[in-house]
Parts: C-alpha cells; structure tokens; sequence
C-alpha cells in the first residue's frame, strides 16, 4: 500500500520550492529529497534550477517522490507539483511561484502576514495556505531559513519521518559545522511545530493555476528597443530587494550628525545626500534618505553608525517604497550622464 497521499499520472508526489540565492533552497532540496529515500525507502530525485549562482537571483529546487516499484525516468522541471514552499515574498514581484499548482494544492510561505493577505497577492482562489515565520525562527535560533521551512514542510507532508530528517542534519552539518548541529535541530523542530494552516474550500470541477513558462526577456520579440535592459543589474532601474534576506536599514533623521560613515561602507552608494547652509551659514553636506532600490540589506551601514541613528528592521512589504528616497540622475542631451 502506498504511503504517499496523492500521485499525479505518472506516479509522482510533487515538491517546487521557490526561492532566491542565499536562503538555502538547494540544500533544502537535497536533504528533504534524501529523508524521504534512505528514511523511508521511497524512489525520488532532486534538482535545481537557477541561473546565475548568486545572493538573490531566483532559485527553483524540485523533489520527486514515487513507490519503491515506479522508476523515477523524468528529470523535467514539476510543473504541476502537489506543494510549493516559498522562501521569500519578493518573489511576488517576478515570478509565478504559484504557477502549475493544483486546485487542492499546499502553499507554504515565510511570512508574518495574515493568510487573507498572502491569499491575495498570491492570487489564490481555493486551496490549502500553510505560512510560518521562518526567517523569525532562523535570526533566533542563529540558523538559515532553509530548517525552519524544512521543519514546515514536513508538517505539510506527513507521510514523511521527521526523525529521518533530524538524522539527515547531522549527517550534513557534523563534520564541518559541528556547532550548528543541535541549532538546526531545534530551528527544523520550531518550524514543524509553529506552522499554521488555512483551507480555502475548494468548490466542484475547480481547476487549478495554469502552469506558464516565463517569456525570455532578451528574445527577438520581447527584447526592448535600442537593446536596454530593465531587469536585475540595470544601473538604472535594477531591483535589489530580492537580495535582502528579511532585513533592511531604518534611518531616524533626527539622531544622524551627518558623519558620512554609512556613506563609506555602503557598497551601492545608497545614500542621498544634500548641500545646503548649517547654523553658520557654511556648505555643509546633509543626508536626506537612502534609496532602497538599491540597497542589497547588507547593513554594513548600521554597524558602523556611531549614533543608532542607522538600526536593522525586519522588512516588511511596502516599507522601502513608502521610505525610499530617490536618487536623481543627471540626464544631458540624448541620454543618461
């Protein structure tokens, strides 16, 4: 008898998690592949998806479980999985992460929002919302959010053994992280225990969300005149928020003496400065803001502030745009200076 609570027409149980460099989705992949096969004799496979190998850029991790008897002969990415976990809500911005997924599927998603909310920006209709406060746990627990998901998916897929799993993180972090044995431990265990669920009935006939493959932005047909580039990376109109991983600067003008050490460390001039008089009438500079468009949320800036006038936050969804202050660029005749 199988264990598994659904299978698609081929026989497989389907996981997409969807997630951005830097968070751990690739090895969240790897060893919730590896408790299902040497935990419970399961067949399965993992891989991931990504293009640049870096701190934010978008990462897709796959696992298949079927029986011991179904042989595992596809390798394509799961375009109608069972569960998607979602690491980070900046991915709303760019990506389809509810993409292919089921009329009775489970989205799990780090997040501190209420579910009607994550509801609607996901643009879901009917279905299971799981969400737990991942990244809350990791910060706590001195940990990556990938453990805390992890714990949270296993709740999700029940038929798994969270014992095999607790095994499967020793056996990856004792020999070169032997100190972070007992911390994943307990991140994989609060994560299991604090996740929270809320179904959305899902009526007769419901079909689920159509599976879309993006579009290439560089083809000949999408390709923007002139060959400009508007996504990631653009000097112009690039969008680091999907590199900051949970936190983000807060400046309290009133406490700032001004003192240009943010400006030092900042590595993306993320500082918007001002000449105006001070109380002598000199030309003085004064910071007015930060841009968060550019900012990647390294906070080297709030560690070297000698006032706290600069401290770390836990972003939240329309604070950088309510907040930023934006940079203008010189233009001259045909073009940006």
């Amino acid at each position: 008898m199988s264990i598994l609570p659904k299978k698609n027409s081929l026989g497989f149980y389907g996981i997409r998690l969807e997630s951005i460099g830097g968070l751990g989705a690739n090895l969240a992949g790897k060893m919730l592949a590896e408790a299902g096969v040497l935990g419970l004799g399961l067949n399965g496979s993992n891989f991931s998806s990504y293009g640049s190998e870096k701190k934010g850029s978008p990462v897709k991790s796959f696992i298949r479980f079927c029986d011991p008897d179904t042989e595992i002969r596809v390798h394509s990415p799961i375009m109608r999985p069972h569960v998607v976990g979602v690491f980070h809500e900046a991915l709303y911005k760019t990506v389809d992460v509810v993409s292919g997924l089921p009329a009775d599927g489970i989205v799990l998603v780090n997040t501190t929002r209420d579910f009607d909310e994550v509801k609607e920006d996901l643009q879901l209709e009917y279905g299971t919302l799981a969400i737990v406060d991942a990244l809350g746990i990791a910060v706590e627990e001195k940990t990556k959010v990938n453990t805390a998901m992890l714990g949270a998916l296993f709740r999700i897929c029940d038929f798994l053994d969270p014992e095999a799993m607790k095994q499967v993180i020793r056996k990856t972090f004792e020999k070169k992280y032997p100190h972070l044995v007992e911390a994943n431990i307990r991140t994989f265990d609060r994560g299991y225990n604090s996740v929270q669920f809320k179904e959305y009935k899902v009526p007769e006939g419901a079909e689920g969300k159509t599976f879309k493959l993006p579009e290439p932005q560089l083809g000949y047909e999408t390709q923007e005149m002139g060959g400009i580039i508007t996504a990631q990376a653009n000097s112009i109109t690039k969008d680091l928020s999907g590199s900051r991983q949970g936190f983000i600067p807060n400046l309290e003008i009133e406490k700032c003496i001004n003192c240009a050490q943010c400006d030092t460390v900042c590595p993306d001039f993320c500082f918007i400065w001002e000449k105006r008089k001070d109380k002598r009438g000199r030309d003085q500079m004064f910071l007015e803001g930060i841009d968060y468009q550019y900012c990647k949320g390294c906070l080297k800036c709030v560690e070297v502030c000698p006032t706290e006038a600069l401290t770390d936050i836990r972003e939240t969804i329309g604070f950088a745009e309510s907040n930023r202050v934006a940079r203008n660029f010189p233009r001259v005749s045909g073009g940006v200076m």
